[in-house]
């Protein structure tokens, strides 16, 4: 792709295509209750979460993406991918360490493109989003294909009601490409305090948290931290989020969080003076999908009719690192 300085200089990167997969097979908290000392009451009031969707024994990370990616082809067209020359899959459960899982995604579907995946923990889909607007705004790519995708119940340990409780699989895709004004990615933010590494982590070549155990194959959280982690820098995120876009919170359309536990959710909201009916919630029906959560999320937005073109959407996640990120989006024209 050439392009002058000038158009570059003018370019925004926007969504003009989307897709979501959550797998078939549905647990309920009614389930959970014969599998582990827990009850729908015990979850329900901590988290929000009713049932979470599971990936099958034989399904994983690159499946989910790729359903994801059907789903967006059944809704936009076979078109939706010609130009592609960018695969982004932010997981931290691949398939494999290596090759990449998007590099599976760039077979499977035949693009003619670079393709690698991100780790950044919860908010990697909304970090892939920030790095496709800059490949798109700088002209090196045309369109980046930008995937969240998880099979995080895979690596639960499930006699750990703290923590089995709260994952679903899941995935979400969607195009980046430049966009007319006044559509677009208005701002994106990215942060990370790798100091509270130690809170939320799985283990996967070797030791390297003080205090880790080095065989520990299953995920870790400390709850409590990792709460009031995520209150704060869900507020600080959107904030700054909103001030390099030039809104204000009541300009926003929709409040689509990271689907990790209502009662965060609920604070996020407060603090940021939302009506309830202007957030989108999808914790009780999917559980925390990771990085699918807030494509899983928006999709459920767009088809519910919740999103119109125009609607400024502000898009915010927390996770391992720790790792944070916010973004504002005016949805269409895709």
């Amino acid at each position: 792709m050439h392009d002058d300085v000038s158009n570059r200089s003018q370019r925004r990167a926007g969504v003009t295509a989307l897709g979501a997969y959550a797998p078939e097979r549905i647990v309920t908290n009614q389930d959970l209750e014969a599998m582990m000392d827990t009850s729908d009451e015990w979850i329900t009031t901590r988290t929000g979460i009713k049932r979470r969707h599971l990936a099958a024994d034989d399904e994983f990370t690159s499946d989910l993406a790729f359903r994801a990616v059907e789903n967006l082809l059944a809704r936009h067209g076979d078109d939706a991918l010609a130009g592609v020359d960018m695969v982004i899959v932010a997981t931290h459960t691949p398939d494999a360490l290596f090759p990449a899982t998007a590099a599976l995604v760039q077979d499977r579907f035949k693009l003619a493109a670079g393709a690698f995946d991100l780790l950044a923990a919860c908010p990697g889909w909304l970090y892939a989003l920030g790095i496709a607007k800059g490949l798109v705004e700088s002209g090196q790519c045309r369109k980046v294909l930008a995937i969240g995708a998880e099979a995080l119940t895979k690596i639960v340990d499930w006699t750990d009601r703290s923590t089995a409780v709260l994952f679903g699989d899941g995935a979400g895709a969607v195009v980046v490409e430049a966009v007319p004004e006044p559509y677009g990615l208005r701002s994106v933010v990215l942060g990370a305090d790798g100091s509270g590494a130690q809170h939320l982590h799985k283990r996967a070549v070797g030791r390297c948290l003080p205090n880790g155990d080095p065989l520990a194959e299953t995920l870790y959280m400390n709850g409590r931290e990792v709460f009031k982690f995520a209150v704060r820098v869900m507020n600080t995120a959107t904030i700054e989020a909103l001030e390099k876009a030039g809104l204000h919170s009541d300009d926003i359309r929709l409040f689509v969080p990271h689907q990790a536990n209502l009662r965060i959710i609920e604070a996020a909201r407060e603090r940021l003076e939302l009506p309830r009916e202007r957030v989108v919630v999808t914790v009780d029906e999917y559980g925390n999908n990771s990085t699918a959560s807030i494509p899983l999320a928006l999709a459920k937005a767009v088809d519910t009719g919740r999103v119109q073109s125009g609607d400024h959407l502000l898009l915010v996640s927390f996770g391992a690192g720790l790792t944070w990120a916010a973004s504002v989006l005016t949805w269409g024209p895709g």
